[in-house]
């Protein structure tokens, strides 16, 4: 309650009187104290109250009666003190939150299709004209660039996005670098230190962890590409996978530019394969392919005539 403008002193609510219970200011709980005088204030506090128990917020009294100045701050905004005393209030507060989050982020030129499901840490930030559909998390310090869409169910964790870039639905982004108009997805995983370079594109089901990608490049389907080093204009195959650890260390893969990597192709690092070398599809790759070699390890196809008719011939018998 105040005396004047000035507060005279707080008053819990099973103490006050019925005139006290209609003032609509409340305490946040919320102080803060020059520490000349204090603990002797402490000292001062007395459990007179219905509880018997001793109120910090007493000290306003104290102070008050001994001279010392007391001022009190009045917030625009009940969401900025909102207390959380169970898990129901803790996930009303994150949503507060979230949605403060969201409207900044709209009011600087961010279209978020449902803000309700979209979750976006504080230290998080999003370029104008960035288009976020639903379902989506950005966390942790992640940087979003200029004009980039972000399809449903994306889950981004501390990584940079150049501007102009697309990641489809359905994405797990953590520790990653994306740069300007790069495209990726849906169902792709970027792990730690993988860096996808401009114009480079990761589809459907592909994995990459410390491996770049180099500018124009594309591993499309069903990939892992691990400790990796891959040029520039390469196409990876669908079904190819680096063979970076040997049970006891890892170990680098480096494609040049221009190579062509055939589709289930295993390449076993530490290898590297030339510029503009092609390997062709089912291939093991163990040693080194010299540039604008064609590198294959798969024998001669060999049909055997008739021998479905015979297998079963000799499952009758």
């Amino acid at each position: 309650m105040r005396s004047g403008e000035r507060i005279a002193r707080i008053v819990e609510e099973r103490d006050a009187s019925p005139a006290e219970r209609e003032i609509r200011e409340i305490n946040s709980g919320i102080y803060a104290f020059a520490v000349e005088g204090l603990f002797d204030a402490v000292r001062a506090i007395a459990a007179e109250n219905d509880q018997r128990e001793y109120y910090l917020p007493d000290l306003v009294a104290i102070f008050r009666h001994r001279g010392r100045n007391v001022e009190t701050l009045t917030m625009e905004s009940a969401n900025e003190v909102l207390g959380i005393n169970s898990r129901l209030e803790l996930a009303e507060v994150s949503r507060v939150v979230r949605q403060t989050k969201n409207a900044e982020l709209m009011a600087a030129g961010v279209t978020i299709e449902d803000p309700a499901t979209t979750y976006i840490d504080r230290g998080v930030h999003v370029g104008a004209d960035t288009v976020i559909h639903p379902g989506v998390s950005l966390e942790g310090e992640t940087v979003v660039g200029d004009a980039c869409e972000i399809h449903s169910g994306v889950r981004i964790v501390s990584s940079r996005l150049g501007d102009r870039v697309t990641i489809n639905n359905h994405c797990v982004i953590q520790y990653a670098t994306i740069a300007t108009e790069a495209i990726i997805g849906p169902f792709a995983h970027l792990r730690k230190d993988a860096n996808v370079r401009e114009r480079a594109r990761v589809g459907n089901f592909v994995e990459l962890k410390n491996t770049v990608l180099g500018p124009g490049s594309k591993s499309m389907h069903l990939a892992y590409l691990g400790d990796a080093r891959i040029g520039e204009k390469v196409n990876v195959g669908a079904g190819t996978i680096t063979c970076n650890y040997d049970g006891v260390r890892k170990s680098q893969t480096i494609i040049e530019d221009g190579a062509f990597i055939g589709s289930d192709t295993q390449i076993v690092a530490p290898v590297t394969i030339g510029r503009g070398a092609y390997v062709g599809s089912g291939t093991t790759i163990r040693e080194d392919v010299p540039p604008g070699a064609l590198a294959v390890s798969a024998g001669k196809q060999r049909n055997i005539e008739g021998w479905v008719e015979k297998k079963k011939e000799t499952v009758k018998g």
